[in-house]
């Protein structure tokens, strides 16, 4: 691919604008020379203003998202791209959550370009889990755990009924839920059907990839490694 378009494809100007950084000489190579347009060098060797370019596409993105957030590119508000660089909703192909998380949750968001892993964790066969912190606005009941593992719990408007899912309770009014779907607003709408009410709600895992071990405070986020994406799609943490 030519320089112009790669760096027209990662978002960072139209290929008008990057041809006129280019001509400025701020794109550089492997030796510290400017480049031209046309120019075919590694993704790795180049440099603009010094500084290495934004990842190739395929990359994945793990934000720990503030409550307030949503998970939009154009909805009105405070955005989850908003905490991202600019120039990454210029990306193509276009960077996009894996899900959502809505509003009033926080916790573990991923990000992607590569539209085949988007959907290999999103999809349904996959069943990959997602663990949740869940502060609740009344005490649980006890019957709890028994009701969300047996698989037979039919949320007001449905007509099939959830997966089992597990429960484990930390105090009389928090505890650790972890699902294998994703249907709208599932965990609270699980705890409406008990006469409960969720106050707050974390995602602290997708997958065997735990937030606590990215280290990122609210808002932060980091582009994850092979390994790290792999984990995904290992099971949680017992």
């Amino acid at each position: 691919m030519k320089l112009v378009r790669l760096l027209a494809n990662l978002g960072y100007g139209s290929r008008k604008q990057v041809a006129g950084l280019i001509a400025q000489g701020w794109v550089t190579g492997p030796d510290g020379q400017p480049l031209s347009a046309d120019a075919r060098v590694p993704h790795a060797d180049i440099r603009l203003d010094g500084e290495p370019l934004d990842p190739a596409p395929g990359m994945v993105i793990a934000m720990n998202k503030p409550v307030g957030y949503t998970c939009s590119l154009r909805d009105a508000g405070r955005l989850v791209f908003d905490l991202l660089p600019p120039r990454f909703r210029l990306r193509k192909p276009a960077l996009s959550s894996i899900g959502r998380l809505d509003r009033d949750t926080s916790g573990l968001l991923l990000f992607t370009d590569d539209g085949q892993r988007l959907h290999r964790i999103i999809s349904p066969r996959s069943a990959i889990a997602k663990t949740y912190r869940v502060g609740l606005a009344e005490d649980l009941r006890g019957h709890e755990a028994e009701l969300f593992a047996a698989g037979e719990l039919l949320l007001e408007g449905e007509t099939r009924a959830l997966l089992p899912a597990r429960l484990q309770v930390q105090s009389p009014r928090s505890a650790l839920l972890t699902i294998s779907e994703g249907r709208y607003h599932q965990v609270r709408r699980m705890f409406a059907a008990t006469g409960n009410a969720v106050a707050t709600l974390e995602r602290i895992a997708i997958g065997g990839l735990e937030l606590s071990a990215l280290a990122l405070e609210p808002g932060q986020w980091r582009l994850l490694d092979a390994d790290q994406i792999d984990t995904v799609f290992q099971a949680p943490v017992a």
